[in-house]
């Protein structure tokens, strides 16, 4: 089995979303993030403060509502617009 065919494989995300994450980063603009983690579907309003790659997947670090940090893999995002 391939890296790609595994059900949990990374799948790399459009870099123009790419390059929206980093203006939002470097503008300190509050984003409201949809997304999913092992079966559970989030939405909630994030301050994104870094993008970082671990083991070939990419990540969205931010903090959350109650200042609590965040780690969003990009190819669970559903849904992004300014917060």
């Amino acid at each position: 089995m391939t890296e790609s065919e595994k059900p949990n494989a990374y799948a790399p995300i459009n870099c123009d979303r790419y390059s929206e994450y980093e203006v939002a980063i470097l503008h300190r603009q509050k984003l409201r993030l949809r997304w999913h983690d092992a079966n559970v579907h989030y939405d909630q309003i994030v301050l994104p403060t870094d993008l970082r790659t671990l083991n070939h997947e990419e990540f969205l670090i931010c903090r959350g509502d109650h200042g609590e940090t965040l780690k969003i893999r990009l190819d669970h995002i559903q849904k992004m617009e300014p917060g």
